[in-house]
């Protein structure tokens, strides 16, 4: 497999820049896609996706190539290749009869499975994409580690951390608007009862008034009439003594 991707690649590459050279057809450059790490635990599976984007349609020379490097190690080897609408998966090196072929180059997939993970698993595996002649174009690797439980990860940490404080400030805003609304809602029923009341007392003073100024002619007639029957009680004691020493001459 191997021996097979060097040749296609070194062909492929050899092809285009002839075209290039020929003004025939320029080499477009090729997007490859995939996650930077994945984790896996021992004995379990993991599925390494890998996509990209071409500006070219799929054509039947369309080649998918996956490297190894196993961690601490220098050396990379081909593990998988799919060519001319056929994969070939390594099937003597330690990936074999572990490997599943689960992509698909015309929805633009080029994804693998590894099967029963093992500690000599963990390194960085590549995907490289050719479709002739958008075939310049950088490849994309992803780090895979296998531990016997999958750890947590410190951006879901982060990220529960960041979400838990967040969803803290929302409660201490909301609980800040809603005793603020209560405030104000208790305030305006209090100005409410305070307007009643005012408006009470201006009420009864008005009443009060009224009273007062219907009983002051009254009031008045009383005292006009208590001040005549004074005078005229004076004028008759006055009277008296008069009365007296004529009858006496």
């Amino acid at each position: 497999a191997a021996t097979m991707s060097q040749g296609d690649s070194g062909s492929l590459l050899l092809l285009a820049a002839l075209l290039a050279a020929l003004g025939l057809s320029p080499s477009l450059a090729i997007h490859v896609y995939t996650q930077r790490e994945i984790y896996g635990t021992v004995g379990s599976h993991v599925t390494l996706s890998c996509s990209f984007w071409s500006s070219e349609w799929i054509s039947e020379d369309i080649s998918i190539t996956w490297h190894f490097q196993a961690e601490g190690s220098r050396d990379s080897i081909s593990i998988f290749h799919y060519a001319k609408g056929q994969p070939y998966i390594d099937d003597v090196g330690t990936f074999k009869e572990r490997m599943e072929w689960v992509g698909n180059p015309h929805r633009k997939d080029g994804s693998i499975v590894i099967h029963n993970l093992d500690y000599t698993d963990n390194g960085t595996f590549t995907c490289d994409v050719k479709n002739p002649p958008d075939i310049v174009g950088k490849s994309s690797q992803v780090t895979l580690y296998v531990f016997d439980k999958v750890p947590t990860r410190y951006g879901v940490v982060l990220g529960s951390i960041i979400g838990g404080a967040l969803l803290l400030v929302l409660v201490v805003v909301a609980l800040v608007y809603l005793i603020r609304y209560c405030w104000l809602r208790r305030q305006a029923a209090l100005q409410r009862r305070l307007s009643a009341m005012e408006k009470g007392k201006l009420q009864r003073s008005a009443k009060d008034a009224s009273k007062r100024s219907r009983q002051a002619p009254v009031l008045y007639a009383m005292l006009d009439h208590s001040r005549s029957t004074k005078a005229a009680s004076e004028k008759k004691a006055k009277g008296v003594p008069g009365d007296s020493r004529k009858e006496k001459k």
